[in-house]
């Protein structure tokens, strides 16, 4: 495996994209500390509804998206909705407010279009020419990142990421599927 890059090093290229940066979601959870006790709260029926305000990622999506460089995703999860994806579902409201655009797939059509699914698989793919191979760890907890411009495994996030889109449902639409508002 290549060298992996940290949460700071990644940061840079958030930084650095010119056009668009798209991820492919394919966890049903993921072990974030500094989401611990807002993941808590909620769970406990107390959501805490100033999590999102003055936070890092979504200073960087609102700068971005206002000089039309878009931050995308495709969030690929499991109905019925788990803990953690109850969770990031209600959150995305604020990554939508700060200029991102999510989508939601659920897993069972993800893997029938042949996405990459089991095992889960998470990237970024970066003004169509850099692929970000995030790792994980047994516990779901982020290892570092490993980044690839091979022209082949470009063009198969590409082509995920064309399925994907094409399928994914809005944050509104797929909550109107659960049968929620």
């Amino acid at each position: 495996m290549a060298h992996l890059l940290s949460g700071g090093e990644l940061d840079g290229l958030f930084d650095a994209f010119e056009r668009s940066a798209f991820r492919l979601e394919t966890r049903d959870r993921y072990n974030v500390p500094s989401e611990r006790e807002s993941l808590r709260r909620f769970l406990a029926g107390d959501p805490d509804e100033d999590y999102a305000r003055g936070r890092p990622w979504y200073d960087r999506t609102r700068r971005a998206a206002a000089e039309g460089r878009p931050f995308t995703r495709v969030r690929v999860v499991t109905v019925p909705l788990g803990d953690y994806s109850r969770y990031a579902l209600w959150c995305a409201r604020d990554n939508i407010r700060a200029g991102e655009d999510i989508r939601y797939l659920e897993r069972s059509q993800a893997a029938r279009l042949g996405l990459p699914v089991e095992p889960p698989h998470d990237a970024w793919l970066l003004d169509d020419a850099t692929v970000v191979i995030l790792h994980f760890d047994a516990d779901d907890a982020f290892a570092g990142a490993e980044v690839t411009d091979d022209p082949a495994t470009v063009a198969r996030h590409r082509a995920w990421r064309q399925v994907a889109w094409e399928h994914a449902l809005t944050r509104e639409a797929f909550l109107r599927s659960l049968g929620g508002a």
